[in-house]
């Protein structure tokens, strides 16, 4: 979702409550166009990260730590000479714009105090962070636009400083049922979600689906088709959100598809989301944080196991081609049992059938109701000639099929762990869990060795398995890959220890450490939605998990990683959830 103008208003809305007066003690510039003030008010220590970023242009408070320049960049030094120590006065929207303005009292060099102030335009690609002085002079920025780059207006330093070029909407805070009527009355033909997010200045295309939805209309229905009872509706939707917009009640929600991916943000409630998995949070802040943390770590991860997807597709493309042929293969000789019955008859009637015949009509003495059946012969060789070709393709047929059952059961085993590796890809939370999955993929074969992969082994921390407390206090682990897996499973547990896995499904080894006592039916079933949920069942319902104690697990020789062989197992029906995965996570 946009970071529309009414996100910036309930942002600012929690930054004046927190940071107004407070004192800025340092300023980072981590990267190009992202801005951190650690700032100190009312005894509390605060970070406000303001980026113009044109992919995500953002501010809020953050938790995180970053990673700074050992020398800071202009814009940065610029920051720390004109506001460094100072004192944050005001925090404003104009209207319900896309832009905040800082003004920070602070003493320049002459010992007199001044107010500067910093203005962060979030205007996608054309986003920017600028420093102006008392006197509406720009001071610097953190991208500097000449006339080459916009004839519309220039921000360098020196130049005075002009607001961004109005795009004539109305605010939708100052909105009245007449005005409302009139810019219906005076829109061209649009469809009424493209009229509200286009004629009021704030709103982005999701709020005026929102909007629609809340008045009961289809958000595709044009304008001119709009009755009196439809205009209505759709301003009391309108001014309700607006009302409560006004009197700061923010509801921070974010969405979230079926695999878990972040889809919407928002700082009300979305109802026409309503039936999607979402999380409501208690500032904007948090909403930012954990909304562009959870997207920024699933592209950086994606980017980072692009090559190892690929590589993993490709054999798993090449093990269900395989298995193609393979299933082709049986069928051309599921009739050899048939081809041995033919010669051993054509041996038996080889007196009563006469050379250059091409069928011969015998009686199957195998058949209690002693059927005739025809065999098909070639005339240019005797009846023996023919038996014997039976029996030749018979014995083809037979060794074709022996060795058929030990390449499907490698070819299964081999998809198998492939899907399994594919999984855990999934569950990759840092660079340390990728390397090891390519260690072990390098280790199967799969990878070739490279220059530096030897000391890639050497420096890596062993990363440890993902770790839950049941709702009765017992301590529960996941493995995250296959050599972890089976560390856990065959190292790590006891044999008084539960081990959990999905039947028959590509997915984590879950263990339960008992310490001895008894487990209860709630941890038990607890453990098994997290062995359905890191698993490739996670989107299901009633995904069947074997349970069984670690006493009754073993791995084979010559087995790839994360494969065992278990017995007396149970199995349990759960539906996974990420609620549920989420309060069962160890602090």
């Amino acid at each position: 979702m946009a970071f529309d103008g009414i996100t910036v208003s309930a942002v600012v809305r929690e930054l004046k409550d927190k940071i107004i007066n407070g004192k800025i003690d340092k300023i980072f510039q981590p990267e190009r166009d992202n801005i951190v003030l650690q700032i100190r008010a009312f005894g509390n220590a605060y970070r406000l990260f303001l980026s113009a970023n044109p992919s995500a242009p953002r501010f809020g408070l953050t938790e995180r730590k970053f990673e700074n320049p050992q020398t800071p960049p202009l814009f940065c030094m610029v920051l720390r000479k004109r506001i460094g120590g100072g004192k944050i006065t005001k925090i404003y929207q104009p209207g319900l714009e896309r832009q905040v303005i800082f003004e920070i009292e602070a003493v320049n060099e002459m010992g007199d105090f001044v107010v500067n102030r910093l203005i962060l335009e979030i205007m996608g690609r054309y986003s920017n962070l600028i420093l102006v002085n008392d006197e509406g002079v720009i001071l610097e920025a953190a991208r500097h636009i000449n006339f080459e780059l916009s004839s519309v207006r220039e921000v360098l330093p020196g130049k005075a400083y002009e607001n961004p070029p109005s795009q004539g909407k109305l605010n939708p805070l100052e909105l009245t049922e007449e005005g409302f009527y009139a810019a219906v009355k005076a829109s061209p033909p649009v469809k009424i979600q493209q009229f509200i997010y286009k004629s009021y200045t704030g709103i982005s295309p999701v709020m005026a689906e929102e909007i629609c939805y809340r008045a009961g209309l289809n958000s595709s229905l044009n304008t001119e088709e709009l009755t009196e009872e439809d205009k209505k509706a759709l301003f009391k939707a309108f001014k309700a959100v607006f009302e409560n917009i006004k009197g700061g009640k923010f509801t921070p929600v974010i969405y979230f598809e079926k695999d878990g991916r972040p889809k919407e943000f928002a700082p009300i409630e979305l109802t026409a989301l309503s039936s999607m998995k979402h999380s409501e949070y208690e500032s904007c802040s948090a909403l930012l944080e954990a909304f562009y943390s959870k997207r920024d770590m699933l592209f950086r991860m994606g980017q980072k196991t692009h090559d190892l997807r690929k590589l993993i597709n490709n054999n798993i493309e090449r093990c269900v081609k395989k298995k193609d042929i393979q299933t082709r293969t049986l069928k051309s000789i599921e009739n050899r049992e048939t081809h041995r019955l033919w010669g051993e008859l054509l041996i038996s009637y080889a007196y009563s059938i006469r050379s250059g015949d091409k069928e011969a009509k015998v009686i199957n003495f195998y058949d209690e109701n002693q059927s005739e059946i025809k065999i098909p012969l070639d005339p240019d060789l005797s009846p023996q000639e023919n038996a014997q070709k039976y029996f030749k393709k018979y014995n083809k047929e037979k060794r074709t099929f022996a060795a058929l059952q030990t390449q499907i059961k490698e070819n299964e085993d081999g998809l198998y762990y492939l899907e399994s590796v594919l999984n855990a890809l999934e569950e990759c939370s840092n660079e340390q869990d990728i390397k090891e999955i390519r260690r072990e993929l390098f280790d199967q074969g799969f990878i070739k060795k490279h220059k530096g992969f030897e000391k890639n082994k050497k420096n890596g921390k062993k990363s440890q398995p993902m770790q839950f407390v049941s709702s009765d206090g017992f301590l529960i682990a996941v493995g995250k890959n296959n050599t972890q897996n089976d560390e856990l499973t065959m190292k790590t547990a006891k044999n008084s220890d539960i081990w959990f896995h999905t039947k028959q499904i590509p997915g984590s080894h879950v263990v339960v450490f008992t310490e001895g006592k008894e487990v209860p039916h709630r941890t038990i079933t607890e453990a098994a939605c997290l062995a359905a949920y890191y698993s490739k069942a996670r989107q299901g319902s009633l995904v069947p998990v074997d349970y069984t104690p670690k006493r009754f697990i073993k791995k084979p020789n010559g087995a790839k990683p994360g494969f065992v062989i278990y017995t007396t197992n149970k199995t349990a029906y759960v539906t996974p959830t990420e609620e549920l995965t989420e309060r069962l996570k160890k602090e």
